[in-house]
């Protein structure tokens, strides 16, 4: 019985050695840089080492664009102020064949100051044929005011 035990060891000794010598051939086919695993595994790491730095100069490239463009739409947004105001200016202005006389104002009563509505409200120019614009509403300026600021000159002043 103990001669039997002994040669069924042997022979499980002998099998797992085989496996062991199976597994290694393996591992080590596995682990060659050249053609195998390992080189695929070498490249890839190459290129996720790649992707990372690609995606640090693109998340700087799009903060500094981002920074730009928000520069750019405050100037436009005080440059669409500014021009909203000189629209109500115009608005405010005599026809051109029903100038005030020179010197005079066209409307003698002094009038109230209005506050500046900040509200959005349809603007209809009458240089635009009938187009319809949205916008935030025009300050409301007196018309004295409008006026003396584009007053002609007298002839004594010129």
């Amino acid at each position: 019985m103990t001669m039997i035990a002994d040669i069924l060891l042997g022979a499980g000794a002998l099998g797992a050695a085989v496996y062991c010598l199976v597994l290694s051939r393996r591992l080590r086919q596995l682990t060659q840089l050249d053609s195998g695993m390992g080189g695929a595994i070498a490249v890839l790491s190459a290129q996720v080492d790649d992707m990372t730095r690609t995606l640090g100069r693109a998340q700087d490239a799009a903060r500094d664009s981002a920074s730009s463009l928000d520069s750019q739409t405050r100037r436009a947004e005080a440059a669409v102020e500014r021009i909203e105001i000189l629209l109500a200016t115009l608005h405010d202005l005599p026809e051109p064949g029903k100038a005030a006389p020179v010197g005079k104002r066209a409307d003698a009563s002094p009038a109230p100051r209005r506050r500046v509505v900040r509200q959005r409200k349809k603007v209809d120019p009458p240089e635009s044929g009938g187009a319809t614009w949205t916008g935030p509403a025009e300050p409301e300026r007196s018309r004295d005011a409008a006026l003396a600021a584009n007053e002609p000159q007298t002839e004594a002043a010129q």
